[in-house]
């Protein structure tokens, strides 16, 4: 079981990625992820309006609900309008609320949702859909923090902190008369940029861990693994879909996956010039020594995992890799592992 384990040549070891769940579920290693988490913790602190932009599936969403989360206004209710879902004509119901009466069909009166978020955050999502008509009114409470219900004249005042989204250019919107001036400029006191994964590549490992670890929970398959090979298909993928395309391609692949492995299907017309070349080919042959001792390291790493740390003996890592026990000992020795049978839970290796 344990050499079968270790001889699927292209397992992805997870503990060498050691998954990184930064601030409030924030995943990514990439220098654009690290300073989004700066940005989030800067601006928390703060009661300052935000407009984070970026392309539809980067993750705006989690990055105001990170900005909740990390700010004062934490034990208050975070409130969620999707600006592009709600009708034209209910935009100031659903914004402000109404009284019964105010309109057809209004049979009682209906709270908005800024008052719900009172004291805490809202947040709207492609608030760039917002009609022109209502803008000024939303300028009004952001300014003022005082609205009215609609067919109501009573004032009523709010204490909301707005984290606003869009994947549109709002600069173009205002110059072409979609969007209003100071509405922008209101909300774009702190500008905090959501980037594309196919521009931090290096998160996709990470990310693809975390959405398969989502997937074993869901099917209830702890078997399921990522190979090598798999990894490299999604980093040479572009994903026009971002995060949430590739947490969908994991999902499907592990509905797919057959005896353990997964079934990544992506359409080859997105992949990207820079894909390594395919493994029959004489340049797929070529290791250079710092790939040959990553790749040494790294099988020895799981053969150790998988013998639970034993070095010689029945089932230890010398016999699932077919080595003397003293051959094992001198290329640890040589690739600096240092492996201690008693570890910390989570660790599976110590290195100098």
């Amino acid at each position: 079981m344990l050499r079968e384990r270790l001889q699927r040549e292209n397992a992805y070891l997870q503990e060498e990625m050691r998954l990184e769940l930064n601030h409030r579920g924030i995943i990514g290693r990439s220098a654009a992820s690290q300073r989004v988490i700066s940005q989030i913790e800067l601006v928390a602190k703060t009661d300052v309006s935000v407009l984070v932009t970026g392309e539809s599936g980067t993750g705006k969403e989690l990055v105001a609900s990170a900005i909740h989360e990390a700010s004062a206004r934490s034990d208050r209710p975070l409130i969620r309008v999707n600006c592009a879902a709600v009708p034209r004509d209910l935009f100031e119901s659903e914004f402000f609320g109404h009284v019964r009466g105010a309109f057809t069909g209004a049979f009682s009166d209906r709270i908005g949702r800024f008052e719900l978020a009172d004291g805490g955050t809202l947040f709207l999502d492609e608030v760039g859909e917002i009609p022109l008509e209502l803008q000024g009114k939303l300028l009004r409470v952001l300014q003022e923090g005082e609205f009215q219900r609609l067919g109501e004249e009573r004032t009523r005042r709010v204490d909301v902190r707005i984290v606003a989204a869009t994947n549109r250019d709002l600069r173009k919107e205002v110059r072409e008369g979609r969007f209003r001036e100071d509405l922008y400029f209101r909300l774009d006191v702190f500008p905090i940029a959501s980037v594309p994964l196919r521009e931090r590549v290096e998160d996709i490992p990470p990310l693809a861990l975390h959405f398969l670890e989502g997937a074993r929970r869901k099917l209830k398959n702890g078997g399921l693994t990522l190979s090598q090979g798999d990894v490299q298909r999604l980093c040479a993928y572009d994903w026009p879909g971002n995060v949430r395309e590739l947490q969908n391609v994991i999902e499907r692949a592990a509905i797919l996956a057959r005896n353990g492995r997964l079934v990544v299907d992506l359409p080859r017309e997105r992949v990207r010039a820079s894909t390594p070349p395919p493994l029959h080919t004489a340049a797929a042959s070529i290791v250079t020594e710092p790939e040959r001792r990553a790749r040494d390291r790294t099988s020895i790493l799981a053969a150790l995992e998988a013998a639970g740390g034993k070095i010689s003996g029945p089932a230890g890592a010398a016999e699932i890799l077919d080595l003397k026990p003293t051959t094992l000992a001198s290329r640890m020795r040589a690739l600096d592992i240092q492996w201690t049978q008693k570890r910390r839970p989570g660790v599976s290796a110590r290195r100098p």
